[in-house]
């Protein structure tokens, strides 16, 4: 599976596989606020956020996990990054984030639609697992309009040593009608 040169188009995105190029914008928008609900922390100086992409590539190069830039189809502008975690499992781990400007514009669930959609047609799974911290509301929207359901609730310490209430949804592949 050739997942580092990808590209999925939706109505009004882009999602590309990640690369290096994006390393200055990333260090930039992913903030401390936008890590707040996430396991990740805000890096601290470049060289995290170039670690972070030097891991995406090589665990792409290997079909390990599809992570990809969101750019606007129309400006190109970056928005956020996504992506499907443990490609090669039965229950792959969807993730997202968005930079502050972007929240608020749908761009969240019409990625996660595509992703969806794309893993529906590329992997063999039986469905996919998106971890939301409880208070994150918009977030959990995502998920539930995708038809997911909670599976379990737990806690996490994430990378910022603040605990997380993660609800997990299970969200299975559409049912194929002959």
């Amino acid at each position: 599976m050739k997942l580092l040169n990808l590209t999925i188009s939706t109505k009004r995105l882009l999602l590309q596989s990640i690369s290096l190029a994006y390393k200055e914008v990333i260090f930039r928008e992913f903030t401390e606020e936008i890590t707040t609900y996430m396991h990740p922390r805000s890096p601290q100086n470049i060289s995290e956020t170039e670690l972070f992409l030097s891991a995406s590539l090589s665990n792409m190069q290997n079909g390990d996990e599809l992570v990809v830039a969101i750019l606007d189809k129309d400006s190109q502008e970056f928005l956020g990054c996504s992506g499907i975690h443990k490609l090669n499992s039965k229950h792959p781990e969807l993730g997202i984030w968005l930079k502050k400007s972007a929240h608020g514009n749908g761009y969240g669930l019409e990625t996660i639609t595509a992703l969806k959609e794309w893993a529906e047609s590329n992997l063999d799974y039986e469905y996919l697992i998106y971890p939301v911290d409880r208070a994150n509301i918009r977030s959990r929207k995502i998920p539930e309009r995708l038809g997911g359901q909670i599976y379990r609730e737990y806690e996490q310490i994430n990378l910022s040593g603040k605990i997380l209430y993660l609800v997990e949804y299970r969200i299975f592949k559409k049912a194929f009608i002959k």
